[in-house]
């Protein structure tokens, strides 16, 4: 079992393609206009980032971001960004990332900051290298950041 949880946690390939099903019920809802942080193989939206581009050094501004950033040790830059573009006029960020709330960038970030914060049941079925592999081995969530009518609204 602790050889299973060390993979997991380890994994070589941090890059989880978002479900489409799952993505298409977010982009009803947000009209997404960028993927920051995805290949050409993968992209969801007409305007997106490739690792070779990298999305943490470009402007998102006006922009309607959907974010699903590799889950390695990167993840606390892209949840930063997030946070920092949200702050920007016509901006909003939506991410997919693990449900990790102990961790530095939750506290930082998102607990206090983020408008939204969606904990999702179960846990989600990726595709890419992961598609046909069950469930994802740990739990999701979605989060929200945006600006509220001139001003940036945070719970502190």
């Amino acid at each position: 079992m602790e050889n299973n949880l060390k993979v997991c946690l380890s994994s070589k390939k941090m890059d989880w393609t978002t479900p489409k099903d799952f993505f298409n019920k977010l982009n009803e809802e947000f009209h997404f206009t960028l993927d920051p942080c995805c290949t050409v193989e993968n992209a969801l939206c007409e305007k997106f980032y490739t690792p070779e581009e990298d999305g943490l050094i470009q402007d998102w501004e006006g922009e309607i971001v959907y974010c699903n950033p590799p889950y390695g040790r990167e993840i606390g830059k892209w949840v930063k960004k997030c946070y920092e573009e949200s702050k920007k006029e016509n901006t909003v960020v939506v991410m997919l990332i693990p449900a990790r709330t102990d961790t530095k960038y939750f506290h930082e970030y998102i607990y206090y900051k983020a408008r939204e914060i969606r904990f999702l049941k179960g846990r989600l079925k990726f595709g890419g290298e992961q598609k046909g592999s069950g469930s994802a081995p740990f739990p999701s969530m979605v989060v929200v950041f945006k600006k509220k009518r001139g001003s940036y609204e945070t719970k502190e």
